[in-house]
């Protein structure tokens, strides 16, 4: 028999982030810190919403851009949250979770050989999404000195005649990093003039600390350049309800809608009126959590302080990325010993690329509770290192 399998497909590594929970599932007493997922439940009302739509019976499809109540309200609150407009009718796609927007943004903007600049560490689809689309991934190594921040001359010594899109995954995950008005403004001249098109992922938009966050869409010149991805996951604590959306420039939303149309037709309905019920009513929902989430920051910062881990701040998010060099291990042996002696689990950071060796992601998408008593067992395994 031929093989059945695609080559493309075949060569993709899974994701590095799932080795250990595979483990932890089965592993009693065990403490994740990895999950990037709030450990809220949807808000009330946004869940009643949900149900209120499928006691009335709309279980229907929806238009393939998705609803236009929610395509309004996604307008009004980018413009009020961050001061960049579109129109709901030609510039906004609601997706399937935030993940779709990026799949169908690449699929859509990048013919066969196209580079994609990827900075990194960070999210783990960009890479293989880039490689399903036919496109060729460039990495950008981001530095702990830079905050994990893109410099300007990061950008313009990974840009070739082949470059056609930039992903700027700001605020990041895994490290927690993001880029501020200063940083923003410092590569926007770089986009323009050697025409690239940015592809930015704003899902962590809401969850900033002491920051306020900027699209790079909101700049001059850059917003005809932009595709916005955002959703509903980590800010509403809506992840399960897989909602998101994408907004851009007329001419690649038409053919971003041609593909969401033919694979997935529309987003789940009864979470698109959720959304409207979340983008309308829940800004004190997110400002709670936000506010949550800083003391768990601010706990987590100040532990790996007296336990003597580096740790460079980090100001959006829900995660820390800490150093663990001095250890003399590898980033994935370090995690396995820490889940084998103390039964705690972490990220290695070369599951977000290979620069994030030496590093750890850690989630603080869990209660006070279970932050200290995984750091507990964090300092008891440290100590046995010395």
């Amino acid at each position: 028999m031929r093989n059945p399998l695609s080559k493309t497909v075949e060569g993709l590594a899974p994701s590095g982030i799932r080795k250990f929970f595979d483990v932890v599932s089965e592993m009693s007493d065990a403490i994740s810190l990895g999950v990037g997922e709030p450990d809220f439940d949807t808000p009330w009302h946004i869940r009643d919403e949900g149900i209120y739509t499928l006691e009335k019976g709309k279980t229907f499809y929806t238009s393939n851009a998705g609803l236009k109540e929610l395509k309004e309200e996604i307008c009004k609150y980018l413009k009020r949250r961050f001061n960049v407009s579109y129109h709901f009718q030609d510039e906004v796609l609601v997706t399937v979770g935030g993940s779709e927007a990026i799949d169908v943004a690449l699929r859509a903007m990048l013919d066969p050989g196209d580079e994609v600049l990827i900075p990194q560490p960070s999210y783990v689809s960009y890479e293989p999404c880039t490689v399903l689309a036919g496109g060729v991934p460039k990495i950008i190594n981001l530095k702990e000195e830079n905050e994990f921040r893109l410099t300007r001359k990061e950008l313009v010594d990974a840009i070739t005649p082949k470059t056609k899109v930039l992903i700027l995954p700001f605020p990041n995950n895994p490290t927690g990093a993001i880029m501020e008005k200063k940083d923003l403004e410092e590569i926007a001249d770089v986009i323009v003039d050697n025409d690239l098109y940015v592809i930015s992922d704003e899902i962590y938009a809401e969850l900033t600390y002491g920051r306020e966050h900027v699209t790079i869409a909101s700049l001059p010149g850059l917003k005809e350049r932009t595709i916005l991805i955002n959703g509903f996951s980590k800010a509403y604590a809506m992840t399960g309800w897989r909602l998101g959306y994408a907004c851009g420039p007329e001419n690649i939303m038409e053919q971003m809608i041609k593909i969401h149309q033919y694979a997935i037709m529309c987003a789940p309905t009864n979470s698109q009126y959720a959304g409207v019920e979340a983008l309308k009513k829940g800004d004190e929902d997110v400002a709670m959590m936000r506010e949550t989430y800083d003391g768990r920051r601010r706990f987590l910062m100040q532990a790996f302080k007296d336990m003597g881990i580096d740790c460079f701040e980090p100001y959006g998010a829900f995660y820390v990325f800490p150093s663990i060099k001095k250890y003399g291990m590898t980033s994935d042996e370090f995690a396995t010993k820490l889940l084998e002696d103390q039964k705690v689990a972490a990220v290695p950071g070369t599951a977000f690329g290979a620069c994030g060796e030496g590093f750890l992601r850690i989630s603080y998408a869990y209660s006070l509770e279970d932050l200290k008593a995984a750091l507990e067992r964090v300092e008891a395994f440290i100590k046995k290192q010395k």
